[in-house]
């Protein structure tokens, strides 16, 4: 672990940890420009369900240098510990970085359908024109396609990766080759291209602050209302849970 403790105070959930900060983005930097490679990983309620279920993923989770409390449902389980944890949207969060990366310090962008992550680089472009994109990449790779990726990425170092993969895909790759570029801050960052690229949205900010965004997601996505399941299991377990927490 990389904490500093006078910047970031570490709780749990689910026996999982959580950082909890006033400028992530800013502590990223200041751990990435004294040379300490980070795994951060954007934890909500379907993450943790799935971490009990899945070891590796629990492991990794585990051994990430930041944690972020990103889900409604984390925050709200603090909140009823009398903890008063702010959400932080995984997006949010990677602009944030994003913003403040100077000229001689780039980001690249895995993941996504064909052409999202260089339409999410082309809405960078014209955002931040001063932003250094090292390389694109779809997350829809043969193996050969995969070998050349890795190589590109050994020779460029650059020093974002953001991954977008989906959970738990995101948080496997990272953790296995993250030692390829051991000074970058790689980070999951879920369906974030989608948003960048102006394929999805996201939900309106009345929602959002009312921690109403799974709802949003589940209006867009139909599909996803297995998944959304997670969410009172997550209430249960989180509150039943008898190992050490925050």
């Amino acid at each position: 672990m990389l904490l500093d403790e006078a910047n970031l105070k570490t709780l749990t959930v689910m026996g999982l940890p959580v950082h909890w900060g006033p400028d992530y983005s800013a502590w990223m930097l200041h751990q990435y420009r004294r040379g300490c490679g980070l795994h951060v990983v954007t934890l909500n309620a379907e993450m943790a369900i799935q971490a009990e279920q899945l070891p590796q993923l629990g492991h990794i989770i585990q051994t990430a240098e930041l944690v972020i409390p990103d889900g409604a449902g984390v925050v709200l389980y603090f909140r009823i510990k009398g903890k008063r944890v702010s959400r932080a949207p995984g997006i949010e969060v990677a602009e944030a970085l994003l913003h403040q990366l100077t000229a001689s310090e780039s980001v690249f962008l895995f993941g996504g359908g064909p052409g999202i992550a260089q339409q999410a680089a082309d809405h960078w472009r014209q955002r931040s024109p001063q932003l250094a994109i090292a390389g694109v990449q779809h997350g829809y790779l043969d193996d050969a396609g995969q070998s050349a990726l890795l190589e590109n990425l050994v020779a460029l170092q650059p020093s974002v990766i953001l991954v977008g993969l989906g959970v738990p895909r995101q948080e496997y790759w990272i953790a296995q080759y993250r030692h390829l570029c051991p000074k970058s801050i790689w980070i999951g960052v879920g369906g974030s291209f989608d948003i960048w690229a102006g394929t999805k949205t996201r939900a309106p900010a009345w929602m959002g602050n009312n921690h109403l965004e799974w709802l949003y997601r589940l209006y867009q996505e139909p599909w996803r209302w297995r998944r959304m399941l997670a969410l009172p299991r997550f209430a249960w377990k989180a509150l039943t849970y008898r190992g050490s927490q925050a």
